[in-house]
């Protein structure tokens, strides 16, 4: 998990934002506001998860399935297999 590790900080930062946006659906819901802000809130909330987790599943994608760039893998079906399960692991 070295890649998680030197991208530590950018990844800190998107959930700290994270953070962020679900506290402000917290408080719209808290304060009453209405069902759009609400879903606008939320949806925006949703789009930083997804960005998170698209970045996070990159380089997962990157150093673990397909190797370093010198050295892809060697087995193309083994790979697709992989990206396959990893997918359907986070989109759950």
């Amino acid at each position: 998990m070295g890649h998680t590790i030197a991208n530590k900080q950018k990844l800190l930062n998107r959930v700290r934002r994270l953070k962020g946006q679900i506290e402000a659906v917290e408080r719209s819901l808290e304060s009453e506001d209405g069902c759009s802000i609400i879903l606008q809130r939320i949806t925006t909330a949703r789009g930083a998860m997804n960005s998170l987790m698209a970045e996070v599943l990159e380089d997962h994608l990157r150093m673990h399935v397909l190797g370093s760039k010198s050295k892809p893998s060697s087995n193309p079906k083994a790979a697709a297999k992989e990206v396959i399960d990893v997918i359907r692991t986070y989109l759950r």
